[in-house]
């Protein structure tokens, strides 16, 4: 059999997903639009349902990591037509650049990054193993593995976006960044942002909490790092408000040869029946698992993983106290 038709039938046995003991089904809108520049975020699914307290993402290599031998991650402006006006989410606001180092332990090291200028006016106060600051644009997390540290994981708080890659595959070394994700109560300012009030971070178990300004939290547990994957267990307090998409995927596409997330995959109902689309044929999904990548190589950000939304599960139900009463 020809090895670009095993892609496919591989791409599928690899997504198999595990059985819960209940299933959330949530719906997930596409809002992307077509462009011809690689370097803007075009493709956005938004990820709603009526309550939401719990599920996990993972950063998956794509299907075809290990046919890759030369990496692609040079910024790409060849389709790109910006013009003279300053583009929406240029940087607008001067800092004073800084780089602190947050934690640095056995197993992870955090990094906080202040840059010179950025599109949002304000910083996020953070509180790092009980070590308060104002706040950073950017912060980083490394694992650590003797004298090897690798970057798996970052968080701009001022807009509230997430990025998340497993350790390179081995023949690699290193790998990049693609798609990014946010988590929380969504909103516009110029593009989808999560508007943070405050962040606490934990760091061996590595869990980081964030404060909405609309009230609420979530904390996001990292439950796994290795070159399989990178977990994020995410739990939020209250519930996801079904007023508002919970998680929203942000990513690119140009073509099926030059995108960060070309495909969609996604398993429904009862019997975990799975379905796959371009990115740009999907207009809405109901779902209990979903996950965005490529089986088609792609020139740009070549080694740059899948993110996949899975074990959605509603919110425990409370016990009832001594003084509450069942109506039977």
């Amino acid at each position: 059999m020809c090895a670009k038709r095993l892609i496919p039938i591989l791409y599928l046995a690899l997504l198999s997903v595990p059985t819960y003991a209940e299933r959330v089904t949530v719906s997930i809108e596409n809002f992307s639009t077509p462009v011809s520049c690689a370097e803007e975020d075009n493709v956005s699914f938004a990820l709603s349902a009526a309550a939401v307290g719990k599920f996990r993402i993972q950063a998956l290599h794509p299907p075809y990591v290990d046919a890759i031998r030369t990496d692609s991650s040079a910024p790409d402006f060849s389709g790109c037509n910006l013009g003279e006006a300053p583009h929406p989410t240029d940087p607008h606001h001067v800092f004073v650049p800084r780089t602190t180092s947050l934690y640095d332990g056995k197993n992870i090291a955090i990094v906080g990054i202040t840059f010179a200028s950025f599109w949002r006016p304000h910083r996020v106060p953070v509180t790092v193993a009980g070590r308060p600051d104002d706040g950073f644009h950017l912060i980083q997390v490394f694992h650590k593995s003797g004298r090897t540290r690798t970057e798996v994981l970052v968080l701009y708080p001022a807009d509230g976006y997430w990025r998340a890659k497993p350790l390179p595959a081995r023949h690699l070394g290193v790998n990049v960044y693609g798609s990014s994700f946010l988590l929380g109560p969504i909103e516009q300012d110029g593009r989808p942002v999560v508007n943070i009030a405050r962040i606490e971070i934990e760091p061996e178990p590595l869990s980081v909490r964030l404060h909405f300004t609309r009230g609420g939290q979530t904390t996001v547990t990292v439950t796994e790092i290795s070159d399989l994957r990178t977990a994020l267990d995410v739990r939020f307090q209250p519930a996801s408000d079904a007023k508002r998409p919970f998680a929203m995927l942000r990513s690119m596409y140009v073509a099926d040869d030059n995108a960060d997330a070309s495909e969609a995959t996604w398993w429904t109902g009862p019997a975990g029946e799975v379905r796959r689309k371009p990115v740009m044929a999907v207009s809405s999904m109901q779902a209990t698992a979903v996950r965005f990548g490529r089986t088609v190589w792609s020139r740009h950000n070549s080694s740059a993983p899948d993110l996949m939304f899975d074990a959605f599960e509603a919110p425990a139900a409370e016990p009832l106290r001594p003084t509450d009463k069942r109506l039977d």
